[in-house]
C-alpha cells in the first residue's frame, strides 16, 4: 500500500518573510500584526501576494491592490517580496525532507510530495512520524506546514487541506466516503469556480455526488475531463511522485502572462513556444525526457501542476507539444491562469523507443529533420522554421 505525504508551508510567503525579518533584528513577527506581501504598485505586480491572518480580519483579500487592500486597514504594513529567500528556505526544506526519503517530488515552491510507501520498516507508526516532521519543521525553521497523508498524491493533497494552520491530517482509501464524499463540490482539486456552478445546476453539490453520477451526463458537459473529475472524486489518481537527484534536473520555462485568461487557443501557442526552447535545450545538451509538466499560477496565486510520464524517451518539439496538450485540460480546470509553465525532467542520455508495426513513421527519420531544423534556425540565429500552429488562421495575421 502507497503511503504518501503532503507538506504545505502555511501561508508561505508571508511566513518567510516573517522569519528573515526576526533573523535580521525586525522588532515584531508580522505574522501578528496587519501586514501583507506585496509588489510594486507601479507595475502589474503591485497587488497582495500574501496576508497575515490579522489583515484578514479586515476583509484584506489576495489578489486584490494594495490601494484596495489599504481602505480596508489603514494602519497596514507592506513588505515586498523576497524570492531569494524564499528559494533558499524552500531548499532547505526540500534537504530536510530528503534526510527521510529520497522520492521527493516538488511541487511548488512551498509544497512538496513524499513517497514513504518503501519506508515501513524505518517508520512503524506513519502519523506519529508525521507530527515529528511538523514539530521539528516549527521549531527549527521557525514556520508551520500541513502534512496531509494519503494512499495517492491527491488523496495526499486534500487531506492537507482540511484546516490549517499547523495541522496533520489523513485521506486512507477507508476514508474517503466519510471524509471526502461530504465536502462541498468546490473543494475537488481542480475544480475550479465555472464548473462547480455549472455541477450545481445538475444537482451535483457534494464531492459525493460527483463520484455516483452518471459518467455519460458528466460527460455530456465537460467531455474530455469528466473522466478525471469522477476518478478524482473517487479518490482515484495513479500518477507517481517523481523525484530528482542532482544528476537528473529538470529543464523548464513558464511565462507570467500580461493578463489573466484561459482562453486555450491562447495558451496552447504558449505552451508551444515553450516546448520549442525546452526541445532546443534538450537537443543541444543530448537529453531526453521521461515526464512531462504543466505548472500554473492562477489569478488568486494559488499553484497547479500535473505531469505525465511519456511512453518514450523524447526531446522532439512537437513529441513535448503532443503530450502537454493531455494534460492542459486537466491542469487549467476552468480558472483564471496567470503564470504558465512547462517543465520536463526524468532526463537520460539515451532513447529506447517502441516502435509500432502500424505506424510508417521512422522515429530516426524524424530525429533527421529536427537536426537539420535546428541547424537551419541556428544558423540565421532565429526560428526561421517553425511549427505550424504557430501561425494564425485569420488573414490579418
Amino acid at each position: 500500500m502507497n503511503i504518501i505525504f503532503h507538506i504545505d508551508v502555511n501561508n508561505a510567503f508571508l511566513s518567510w518573510s516573517a522569519v528573515y525579518l526576526l533573523q535580521n533584528d525586525y522588532k515584531e513577527d508580522i505574522r501578528e500584526v496587519p501586514s501583507v506581501i506585496a509588489g510594486d504598485e507601479t507595475k502589474r505586480h503591485g497587488i497582495v501576494l500574501a496576508k497575515s491572518e490579522v489583515a484578514k480580519k479586515y476583509g484584506i483579500k489576495t489578489a486584490e491592490t494594495l490601494h484596495m487592500a489599504r481602505t480596508k486597514c489603514k494602519n497596514l504594513q507592506v513588505f515586498p517580496p523576497n524570492f531569494k529567500f524564499y528559494k533558499e528556505m524552500s531548499n532547505k526544506l526540500y534537504e530536510y525532507f530528503l534526510t527521510f526519503t529520497p522520492d521527493v517530488e516538488r511541487f511548488s515552491i512551498d509544497e512538496c510530495f513524499l513517497d514513504l510507501s518503501n519506508t515501513t520498516l524505518l517508520y512503524d507508526d506513519i502519523l506519529a512520524l508525521a507530527y515529528k516532521m511538523k514539530n521539528e519543521i516549527k521549531e527549527n525553521f521557525g514556520f508551520t506546514v500541513n502534512i496531509g497523508i494519503g494512499n495517492n498524491k491527491l488523496c495526499a493533497k486534500m487531506a492537507g487541506d482540511f484546516s490549517k494552520p499547523d495541522k496533520v491530517h489523513t485521506l486512507f482509501n477507508n476514508e474517503i466516503k466519510s471524509k471526502l464524499w461530504p465536502l462541498p463540490i468546490e473543494d475537488l482539486l481542480f475544480i475550479g469556480k465555472s464548473s462547480s456552478q455549472e455541477l450545481r445546476k445538475l444537482n451535483i453539490k457534494t464531492i459525493g455526488d460527483l463520484a455516483n453520477a452518471d459518467p455519460e451526463l458528466i460527460r455530456k458537459y465537460f467531455k474530455n475531463r469528466s473522466t478525471f473529475m469522477i476518478e478524482y472524486a473517487n479518490g482515484i489518481d495513479n500518477s507517481k511522485v517523481i523525484s530528482k537527484s542532482g544528476k537528473n534536473k529538470c529543464i523548464s520555462f513558464s511565462e507570467t502572462l500580461e493578463f489573466d485568461s484561459n482562453d486555450k487557443e491562447f495558451l496552447k501557442r504558449k505552451i508551444m513556444i515553450m516546448c520549442e526552447k525546452i526541445g532546443l535545450k534538450l537537443r543541444k545538451d543530448k537529453l531526453f525526457a521521461r515526464t512531462i509538466a504543466i505548472t500554473i499560477k492562477t489569478n488568486y496565486f494559488k499553484d497547479y501542476s500535473h505531469q505525465k510520464k511519456l511512453v518514450n524517451e523524447t526531446n522532439s518539439t512537437m513529441e513535448l507539444y503532443k503530450n502537454a496538450l493531455d494534460i492542459l485540460d486537466i491542469t487549467i480546470g476552468d480558472n483564471l491562469v496567470r503564470n504558465i509553465g512547462v517543465r520536463v525532467s526524468d532526463l537520460v542520455k539515451t532513447k529506447n523507443s517502441q516502435i509500432s508495426l502500424f505506424d510508417n513513421t521512422n522515429p530516426l527519420d524524424e530525429d533527421k529533420i529536427q537536426e537539420v531544423v535546428d541547424d537551419i534556425n541556428q544558423k540565421y540565429n532565429d526560428l526561421k522554421i517553425m511549427p505550424a500552429v504557430f501561425y494564425k488562421k485569420d488573414k490579418e495575421k
